[in-house]
């Protein structure tokens, strides 16, 4: 048991230590030995678990797209309005993607240079975009002459946009560039705009970051 859980904490810090290296230098500059150097392991233990650089890069992309899907799925059933759903999921997107260097990195190397096959987070998440507005139309909250997939584009087009343009100024990983997003699309977008909040809804927000909303648990004896 000792040595499985040694393996899996090993597993884990290569996966960060990879991601940050990706993140850094992108996937063709990265090298293994720089990976194994950060996550402090040799590079045996990095061959034990991955046999190429290839397969580390997969496992990051693996690793954040679970998040991915995590903010998706509870932001669809935070609501129970596909459009809502949908505000709440960009600024949760955004914040990981400023939080979390897995989730950054994984959707830095879903368009990098030498790779090819695998999970891709940008298209899953133009998927999920475009089956969430689809569901927005069928409950009705689209206004007229709005189509499902112009809206689908716009949002996919902008939410990217902030993830490539966040890779070098980190201001556009703020919710206020997405809330003005927001601003900028509901009154287009639904005649009920007045309904809806552009910015992230405080229990989701809560959840992202229990501390700074007091909802940590509390780790005192």
């Amino acid at each position: 048991m000792v040595k499985q859980e040694r393996a899996a904490r090993t597993r884990r810090a290569l996966i960060r230590a990879g991601a940050e290296v990706f993140a850094r230098e992108g996937f063709v500059s990265a090298s293994l030995s720089a990976i194994s150097r950060r996550a402090g392991v040799s590079s045996g233990a990095l061959h034990f678990h991955f046999e190429s650089k290839k397969a580390l890069a997969e496992a990051v992309e693996g690793e954040a797209l679970k998040e991915v899907r995590r903010i998706a799925r509870e932001a669809a059933a935070r609501d129970g309005r596909a459009l809502a759903g949908l505000v709440d999921a960009t600024h949760g997107l955004v914040n990981r993607i400023a939080e979390d260097v897995v989730v950054r990195a994984g959707f830095e190397l879903s368009g990098a240079p030498g790779r090819a096959g695998g999970p891709t987070l940008r298209r899953e998440w133009q998927q999920w975009v475009e089956q969430m507005v689809r569901r927005s139309d069928q409950e009705g909250w689209l206004a007229p002459g709005v189509s499902a997939d112009d809206a689908a584009a716009a949002i996919v087009a902008a939410t990217t946009g902030f993830e490539v343009l966040g890779a070098e100024d980190s201001t556009w990983l703020s919710q206020k560039k997405v809330a003005g997003f927001w601003e900028l699309l509901l009154p287009r977008l639904t005649e009920r705009h007045a309904q809806m909040s552009p910015g992230w809804s405080a229990h989701a927000a809560a959840a992202a970051h229990p501390a700074e909303h007091g909802t940590a648990p509390d780790s005192r004896p």
